[in-house]
């Protein structure tokens, strides 16, 4: 299992990478996508779509279930990995990679601060 020390995480398994420019790089996490299976559609928010802290930003749907994935941040979709509509596998061969899902401008930066460090996200994972 990957733990990015680079990367903020949620409880629900998004990664989230604050990027210079202000903007977030998001998706879900290597235990994330372990625990689904093959990957073999995903479903995002379209560009210029609002969304808040914990609101659904769209799903994933593996072999074995369907699951939402939630946005790390309150703020606007800038854009979404296309590439994953034709090879959503991507999201299990590189998950903090060619895996990533929605890039954001969060109104306040600082919740992605607020989210757990790598530290965090491992010790919860190992507690499941």
């Amino acid at each position: 299992m990957d733990f990015p020390s680079d990367l903020r995480y949620t409880s629900e398994h998004e990664w989230a990478r604050l990027g210079a420019d202000g903007t977030v790089v998001m998706g879900i996490t290597d235990f994330a996508q372990d625990a689904l299976g093959d990957i073999v559609y995903v479903e995002l928010a379209e560009a210029g779509t609002r969304v808040d802290k914990g609101g659904m930003l769209g799903e994933v749907e593996s072999t074995k279930s369907t699951s939402e994935i939630y946005a790390p941040c309150t703020g606007e979709v800038l854009e979404t990995n296309a590439a994953l509509s034709s090879a959503p596998e991507r999201v299990n061969a590189e998950p903090y990679g060619d895996g990533w899902m929605a890039r954001l401008r969060c109104d306040d930066p600082a919740e992605i601060e607020s989210l757990m460090d790598a530290g965090a996200y491992r010790a919860m994972v190992d507690s499941t």
